[in-house]
């Protein structure tokens, strides 16, 4: 009898278990045969969000040189490891290129070919290019996954989800906004995949409030300027007269923090250094659970100023006032007021030391009198991040990025982390490429993309959208179009997916913020009283395991590769016993 696996996702994530799988299969599976199903109405390899058929003025938001979809020797799995080319390597192109999603996809369509070629005899691979609507069937028996359009479902002996990013229901503040909107002919943008939403409602020359700064924000910008035939000359923005006028605001109301702009040179922080093993497995075997902010953050922040000041001491010792060896071993013992005076004494200049909140939300207190000013002190803060970022002797903002990898791969281990925690990594660790700040600056010269500042309100009255920020006090903004410039939420409970839905509605459990609880070890789906279905896996960015960033850095030790090979094991393992009680 034939064992059936069911993956209901064929992008990055589904991608890179298949590899797992050929990896693990020659050693492992040992069954008569495996049916594997992969279920995505997109293309496998680059799924939804990768496809080669986007617009190819939208950038990957890393150097060409830091993606790979294959394991290393950093990797801490029980499988074996499968070296292979980075995107850069694979494409020919200089290692700090920032590649065209298109080539993405390409480059993960080439993954998932050589993963089929690498299974062994007797394992087969269906795509089967519909949604999947419902996984149903008992805990210890086969499981039935529907798919729109097929009367019969797919029998499944284990089924694992990697739906990537997930559409989901308005919110009910969402809700109000779109109600609003339709009852007064306004344009309400929610939430979404910027590459696919329908931009053109948004009119040249008219105002158009955006909430969000982060990537999703990016791409929009680059879609309603170059994408409407505008162009750049040098520094300066030629425009084609099609574009809106952006007003964008935010919580922190700035953009991420550039991409650093330059490579690691001597010796690496030694990590993890305060927050490794032994601190997440303390943390897991406190009966009365923890905190983040109160028993997680301390650790995180200590590991980081670790990081950070490791590299000022050993590349930079010239700007410090005593030796590294004294440093670390007061800082090493110090409470976070000891470890204030300790670096206030021992870093002179404050620019060497490191302020995570600053980093954070440099315009907390900030006023400005008036909306021009604004302008130019944000333009200011902007090229002030870029020069930071690309200038080596400010390496020791390296080393922090090193310490948030660290730290995330930990955080992975402890499951439901603090909502605000992935927001935080990706403004200091996942900003856009400097040449898109460079073009965000050019376009705020021009005119069509306006700052309106941190805490961003926007309200509905008057027949239209108003923004105010305590940024400049006094200053509004009317507009009849507002676009909600980031992903959606990955709350399951809101999630349009019919099957997450009726999985949540079956019992999977979920943390507060929403996110599909998983067992960390194996990514099995954990039901309200926190057992593991024994036949349902889930991988990805709507698990309280989600792993940083889109794709992995090689030889970093890519907890998303981990989590792939861990899922793998488990899965060969489970299928591989049941074809031998099945023989017996």
């Amino acid at each position: 009898m034939r064992s059936h696996l069911v993956i209901v996702g064929a992008g990055p994530r589904g991608t890179g278990l298949l590899e797992r799988i050929a990896a693990n299969a020659p050693a492992l599976y040992t069954g008569s045969g495996l049916d594997i199903h992969l279920v995505d109405p997109h293309p496998p390899g680059g799924g939804r969000i990768w496809r080669e058929a986007q617009s190819p003025l939208l950038w990957m938001n890393s150097h060409a040189e830091d993606v790979t979809m294959f394991t290393d020797g950093t990797v801490r799995m029980d499988g074996p490891v499968r070296e292979g080319p980075t995107l850069h390597e694979w494409a020919g192109l200089d290692g700090r290129t920032f590649a065209d999603r298109q080539l993405q996809g390409r480059y993960l369509r080439w993954v998932y070919e050589r993963a089929l070629a690498e299974l062994p005899p007797g394992i087969t691979v269906h795509h089967h290019a519909r949604r999947a609507l419902r996984v149903s069937g008992p805990r210890e028996g086969r499981q039935q996954v529907w798919l729109e359009g097929r009367p019969r479902p797919l029998l499944a002996d284990l089924v694992v989800l990697a739906l990537g990013h997930l559409d989901s229901e308005l919110d009910p503040d969402q809700a109000e906004l779109a109600a609003y909107a339709g009852e007064h002919g306004l344009v309400h943008l929610p939430p979404d995949f910027t590459a696919d939403s329908d931009l053109s409602p948004l009119r040249p020359g008219e105002p158009v409030l955006v909430r969000g700064f982060g990537l999703a924000f990016v791409d929009l910008m680059v879609l309603l300027t170059e994408g409407r035939g505008g162009r750049y000359e040098g520094d300066t923005y030629v425009p084609s007269g099609r574009e809106p006028v952006l007003y964008v605001g935010s919580r922190r109301g700035v953009p991420y923090h550039s991409k650093i702009g330059y490579d690691w040179t001597g010796d690496r922080p030694p990590l993890p250094r305060f927050f490794g093993p032994p601190e997440v497995e303390g943390l897991l075997a406190r009966p009365e659970g923890f905190d983040f902010r109160r028993d997680v953050w301390p650790l995180v922040e200590k590991e980081l100023g670790f990081a950070h000041y490791h590299r000022l001491f050993t590349a930079h010792a010239e700007r410090t006032a005593m030796t590294w060896a004294d440093f670390e071993e007061q800082y090493a013992a110090a409470d976070p007021a000891e470890t204030r005076a300790l670096v206030a004494a021992a870093v002179p200049d404050p620019a060497d030391r490191l302020d995570l909140a600053a980093l954070d939300h440099p315009l907390d207190g900030v006023r400005y009198a008036s909306h021009e000013e604004f302008q130019e002190g944000l333009r200011g803060y902007v090229e002030g991040d870029l020069g930071r970022r690309h200038d080596p002797d400010h390496s020791a903002d390296l080393g922090v990025f090193l310490g948030l990898l660290s730290v995330y791969g930990q955080l992975v281990r402890l499951g439901n982390t603090a909502p605000w925690w992935h927001g935080f990594f990706s403004c200091l660790a996942s900003g856009p490429p400097g040449p898109r700040l460079r073009q965000m600056l050019a376009l705020s010269r021009a005119g069509l993309v306006r700052f309106v500042g941190a805490d961003m309100a926007v309200t509905a009255e008057g027949g239209v959208f108003r923004a105010t920020s305590p940024t400049v006090p006094g200053f509004s903004v009317e507009a009849r179009a507002l676009v909600e410039a980031r992903l959606p939420e990955p709350a399951v409970g809101r999630a349009r997916d019919a099957l997450l839905r009726d999985l949540h509605a079956d019992g999977a459990a979920e943390t507060p913020d929403g996110l599909l609880r998983v067992d960390p070890g194996d990514g099995r789906i954990l039901d309200g009283a926190g057992r593991p279905h024994p036949r349902r896996f889930a991988l990805g960015p709507f698990t309280d395991a989600r792993t940083p960033g889109a794709f992995t850095r090689p030889r970093t030790g890519g907890p998303a590769f981990r989590q792939n090979d861990s899922t793998a094991r488990a899965a060969l393992a489970f299928l591989r016993d049941r074809a031998g009680e099945a023989a017996a």
